[in-house]
């Protein structure tokens, strides 16, 4: 696992796994990074070119005058493909990410060949009460300069081990399945971006707030019909975060689109359950014929 940066109006940081063939991109969620896929990179870098993207404010990537918007990291995930790689990739997201790779898909069809969305952040067909986490940040983000007090002060206060331990409780179904490695990976990333300052949580109030307004916009149904590549979606049955009944009203409207329950997971089975993950992602045959190697002629 190397780490590069690229220049894309301003440094890009991702991690390039190795491997060679089609390349796989892999986009994080919302106040997560590329670290998110350390479990699963090498595996896929077997059949793939991997690479993983820290989007604008998130991980190692800074804010360099630029927005965290879904939109704006969609348009940058989209730079990426084409500047950065250069060729048409198999686009992977976890939960915003998966909504930024089906704004991808559907905007830009010839630099997707398929794509893989991981309890993707999506609509759902009922509205549900929020974990009291949850529906207490949600509460914050709506007050101007409440936001970015509470993590100013959350991120002081309870350090680094205690704020990973916390966010890894709220995605996980069983957090102690997560390999410590990884754990002490987003720890240490956790201490790094704490010397940030109030730029720390700035890129994770604008996300959060556009985000929000996305899953309440109908015209997010649009972009899933016009998405033309194979696509398969992954969700972990325990998802707190985004409920079966999410991914069970986009399969209602894209039938063709292949869906993997994975039992007892929760909201990043990537991380926590990456031997299920891996499992379901070989077991699709759009990703295992693309991976093959063509015949000499």
């Amino acid at each position: 696992m190397r780490h590069k940066v690229a220049d894309l109006r301003g440094p890009v940081h991702y991690l390039d796994f190795g491997g060679s063939g089609q390349p796989l991109l892999m986009v994080h969620g919302l106040a997560g990074s590329a670290l998110n896929w350390m479990a699963v990179g090498p595996q896929i870098a077997k059949t793939h070119r991997a690479l993983a993207i820290d989007l604008a404010g998130f991980g190692q990537t800074p804010l360099f005058g630029r927005s965290a918007t879904v939109g704006a990291n969609a348009q940058l995930v989209h730079d990426f493909i084409a500047t950065v790689i250069g060729e048409p990739v198999v686009l992977m997201g976890n939960s915003m990410g998966g909504h930024i790779a089906i704004v991808e898909a559907s905007t830009q069809p010839d630099w997707v060949t398929s794509m893989v969305l991981v309890d993707p952040a999506i609509p759902g067909a009922h509205v549900r009460r929020p974990e009291p986490a949850m529906l207490g940040l949600m509460a914050a983000l709506t007050v101007p300069g409440l936001a970015q007090t509470l993590l100013d002060r959350r991120v002081q206060t309870l350090g680094p081990e205690v704020l990973v331990k916390r966010a890894l409780e709220l995605v996980s179904a069983d957090p102690s399945r997560v390999d410590p490695t990884v754990v002490e990976a987003h720890v240490q990333l956790t201490r790094e971006r704490a010397q940030l300052g109030r730029q720390n949580g700035r890129a994770l109030i604008q996300a959060s707030r556009s985000i929000g307004l996305r899953m309440a916009d109908p015209r997010f149904w649009t972009r899933v019909l016009a998405v033309r590549a194979p696509t398969l979606v992954i969700h972990g049955s325990l998802d707190r975060v985004i409920p079966i009944s999410a991914v069970v009203e986009l399969g209602r409207r894209r039938p063709d689109w292949e869906l993997e329950i994975l039992e007892g997971a929760g909201h990043v089975p990537m991380m926590e359950t990456p031997g299920l993950f891996m499992k379901a992602l070989n077991g699709w045959s759009a990703y295992r014929i693309r991976s093959e190697p063509a015949e000499a002629s």
